[in-house]
């Protein structure tokens, strides 16, 4: 039989993946699509508005599942980065899909915005993965209005002269380091949030990142995650075969560690919050503290409706998604990710108010 193409999808904190993913399900096309969504964080809110895609539904959604059950159509690892988990989760999760491969058209997987898409390739050269399944492409989805204002990577034209200028770059900036990562494994990158920034502003951050990018690796601008399925499927690039192709910061190390300082809050509050006073809370923390993103659902005082809330540093984005469950709690239910964070600060300014 033939293999199962899978996509992996990567990129950094709240460039847009979710979206992306949620647009490719709802626009299959008839295909068959699993979908692995790897968290960071103790709740899964990525998997839960993949979920609310009304593609699959509640029953499909169900991760602990028999083998002689249909196979579920969302697949959420939720204990840290995908690249560190492989062995301990990654692989049962793909031995179970490969079982039932005849159900299934191909395979995406979104990944944690700290995880190195390496690693993850690596593992489809596992014996037990790479007669049945192959990385048909990676795809890297940056945030354009990020890069603009050097939020997340710093000044566009100062980032080159200082890695060149300080060969300890690298180790002191993480994030940098795995944001020239994810540029180097990718087959093709979505630009997403051009619509926030200006021609002239847009047209820098594409010449900025086709120097960074490797030769034939195309730019494709994205809104709100609305793409061709056509475009993002089928490169047929067998990614597993040719990874000396696709040099990486850690290409020489037995194994990576990430930052120890980077981590995640969990926060389930019980209490309602008006949302235009729950950003100015949270701008004040990301002002305080090294926060790089935000995101989970809020209980809104006499609204039926549960709010999405999401944030990168003093950027907010929130909608209503959905009324309340009868059988769930009215809970606010945040995640923040960040470096050095204390939790004991975060929980005092949000019960603030």
């Amino acid at each position: 039989m033939h293999k199962i193409p899978v996509t992996v999808v990567t990129g950094f904190l709240g460039v847009g993946k979710t979206t992306l993913v949620r647009h490719l399900l709802q626009q299959n096309g008839g295909r068959r699509i699993a979908v692995l969504v790897n968290e960071f964080g103790e709740v899964g809110i990525d998997g839960e508005l993949l979920r609310a895609c009304q593609i699959c539904t509640e029953e499909s959604a169900e991760t602990n599942q028999s083998a002689s059950a249909s196979v579920p159509q969302i697949l959420e690892l939720a204990n840290g980065c995908l690249c560190c988990t492989v062995q301990e989760e990654f692989l049962p999760t793909m031995q179970e899909l490969l079982k039932r491969r005849d159900q299934i058209d191909c395979i995406l997987i979104e990944t944690s915005g700290l995880a190195l898409p390496k690693p993850l390739v690596q593992a489809f050269r596992w014996p037990e993965i790479r007669t049945q399944a192959t990385v048909d492409g990676v795809i890297t989805v940056v945030d354009c209005e990020a890069l603009a204002k050097g939020q997340l990577v710093g000044d566009l034209v100062a980032l080159e002269s200082q890695r060149q200028a300080d060969p300890n770059l690298e180790h002191e900036t993480p994030i940098e380091e795995l944001f020239e990562d994810q540029l180097a494994c990718a087959d093709l990158v979505l630009l997403t949030k051009v619509d926030r920034v200006n021609p002239q502003e847009r047209h820098q951050v594409e010449q900025w990142l086709k120097q960074e990018l490797p030769a034939g690796v195309k730019v494709v601008a994205c809104h709100r995650g609305e793409v061709n399925p056509e475009l993002l499927l089928g490169f047929n690039a067998a990614v597993e075969d040719h990874l000396d192709q696709r040099p990486s910061h850690h290409d020489h190390e037995a194994e990576h560690d990430h930052d120890d300082e980077i981590q995640s809050v969990w926060l389930g509050i019980e209490r309602d919050y008006d949302p235009a006073q729950l950003v100015r809370q949270l701008q004040a923390l990301v002002q305080e503290q090294e926060i790089y993103r935000i995101k989970g659902f809020v209980a809104v005082p006499n609204k039926a409706m549960r709010l999405v809330l999401q944030g990168v540093g003093e950027r907010f984005d929130y909608f209503y998604d959905r009324p309340w469950r009868p059988d769930e709690p009215r809970q606010t239910k945040l995640v923040l990710i960040g470096r050095a964070l204390q939790p004991d600060q975060i929980e005092a300014v949000m019960q603030q108010g």
